[in-house]
């Protein structure tokens, strides 16, 4: 697995004409902690983050100026030849929030953000046991059952106070996003 694998393709850009409130709003409105600045080639050419548009400060005149103006030129990239390891090692070691992922002609193929690295660390049914059971801890109030997951398929064992109890389970678990088939045991 390398970066290729890992990364989110294609990835929001802006170029360096972009206005510092188009750049903005696009942070804002996607979550994102920066953005990769491209030129017309789509080779990466700077980044700017939410950091440095408040630095800018927010003043008619750089709101409406270019991104150029405020993002750093000086940007820390990886190959897509790069493992994760590589990836969370720079990242941290950086204090990066996401990561560039550019060919040897430095054109931008994708970003890396933390959440992608979490995603491969974390097996799938790890997380839909996660899922299941805080669904099962909303429901009682407290952890009464155990969970285990294997391919999508939830196993729920643990007392039950009667028939009726045990059939709202199974079907609160069938409501989990990612369950494809759910037993309930005593």
């Amino acid at each position: 697995m390398n970066a290729a694998d890992v990364m989110t393709s294609p990835a929001v850009v802006v170029n360096p004409a972009t206005t510092v409130r188009a750049a903005s709003a696009l942070l804002g409105d996607h979550g994102f902690s920066a953005l990769p600045v491209v030129d017309d080639e789509g080779r990466l050419v700077g980044i700017v983050s939410g950091a440095d548009l408040l630095l800018a400060g927010m003043t008619p005149e750089t709101v409406n100026g270019p991104v150029a103006r405020v993002m750093r030129k000086a940007v820390i990239s990886a190959p897509t030849t790069a493992t994760p390891a590589e990836l969370t090692t720079t990242m941290l070691s950086q204090r990066l929030r996401c990561l560039p992922i550019v060919t040897e002609g430095q054109l931008l193929v994708g970003v890396v953000s933390r959440s992608d690295l979490l995603r491969i660390l974390t097996p799938a049914d790890a997380v839909l046991a996660a899922r299941v059971d805080a669904a099962l801890r909303a429901y009682s109030g407290s952890p009464r059952w155990t969970v285990s997951v294997h391919a999508g398929d939830v196993s729920v064992s643990g007392p039950f106070a009667d028939v009726a109890e045990r059939k709202v389970v199974e079907a609160l678990v069938r409501t989990v996003p990612g369950v494809r088939g759910s037993s309930v045991a005593s």
